[in-house]
């Protein structure tokens, strides 16, 4: 096993991003074997307990491997913003950093790790009236609606925001009229990057075709493995309260649940909707700066010694 960075440098970050499918866990695990290296999710699913077949999570065999943090640590009738799970990673990397361990950070919700990385901006508390009102429009009207509002008081900022992201859509409302600013000026302001650690970036890119075919078999793989009822145990559980039962996967599940969808139908709509999830997570990672692209899947034994080599680099750079 190679050692930790050493001390009396700035600790070594490394962060792994890329899309659903990619083989991320993989990696993770033989970077941590090889550099005592310990994980930190930023996956804003499965932060959250009792979803787990459709969540991909490491299994208790991989968590085995090697020390993993902010898993399983929500509540399913909980919520987590991105600034709060900014600021429980960052105590968390500066706990593994004091005991000369690498911290690790891997996911796929890109909000979560521009937080972490970037810091957000110090927008205007919540208006749980405001926030209702615009809910009421949403009901009355359509999430379109919202999005023409948010044209009218910040057009940069609803270029950024999905048509049908309702939350995103509610708030950047929110701290226009609450900051009588643009929301696209605001976040230029008051972050607060990470700092005290060299980050090393690396991002899967697989061949195209080859990750949607992972996609498909994996989607189909959770339905296989009881997706399905664990959805069901959940639905009953928590009702709607339950905020990760719109994710992917576990939407498609209520639908057939509810005899929205057949079984099949259920199955490929979930797997077009991780195929486009990955098209958006690719888009996103494409605008993070300084990242090593590795052309391959994380499982593939290349790819692990090409990450390997360059944390290597990384280290030796230090002494």
């Amino acid at each position: 096993m190679s050692g930790p960075p050493p001390k009396g440098t700035e600790p070594l970050l490394v962060v792994l991003l890329g899309p659903t499918a990619s083989g991320k866990t993989a990696l993770s695990l033989a970077l941590a074997e090889k550099f005592a290296g310990e994980i930190v999710n930023c996956d804003s699913v499965a932060i959250y307990r009792a979803f787990d077949i459709g969540t991909a999570k490491p299994s208790v065999a991989e968590r085995a491997r090697a020390p993993h943090h902010l898993f399983d640590f929500v509540e399913p009738s909980g919520y987590m913003t991105a600034g709060e799970y900014a600021r429980l990673a960052r105590r968390e990397l500066a706990e593994i950093a004091s005991q000369s361990h690498l911290p690790i950070i891997v996911g796929g919700t890109g909000l979560y790790l521009r937080a972490l990385l970037e810091g957000l901006f110090l927008g205007p508390q919540r208006s749980e009236e405001l926030r209702e009102r615009l809910r009421e429009r949403v009901a009355q009207r359509d999430s379109s609606h919202l999005h023409r509002i948010l044209r009218r008081l910040d057009p940069a900022a609803a270029e950024r925001i999905h048509l049908n992201d309702i939350p995103k859509l509610i708030r950047a409302i929110e701290v226009c009229l609450a900051s009588r600013r643009k929301m696209t000026e605001l976040w230029q302001q008051g972050r607060e990057p990470l700092r005290g650690f060299r980050i090393l970036r690396f991002g899967l890119d697989p061949d195209r075709t080859a990750l949607y075919e992972r996609i498909n078999r994996r989607a189909a793989q959770m339905f296989e493995n009881g997706l399905v009822d664990e959805t069901n145990r959940l639905q009953a559980s928590y009702g709607t309260i339950a905020r990760p039962l719109a994710s992917l996967g576990y939407k498609q599940a209520v639908q057939f649940l509810n005899g929205e969808l057949t079984h099949d139908q259920a199955v490929q709509a979930a797997q077009q909707g991780h195929r486009n999830y990955a098209k958006r997570q690719m888009t996103w990672f494409r605008r993070e700066p300084d990242v090593i692209w590795l052309r391959g899947f994380g499982h593939d034994r290349q790819i692990q010694k090409e990450a390997i080599r360059r944390i290597d680099d990384a280290i030796s750079q230090s002494r």
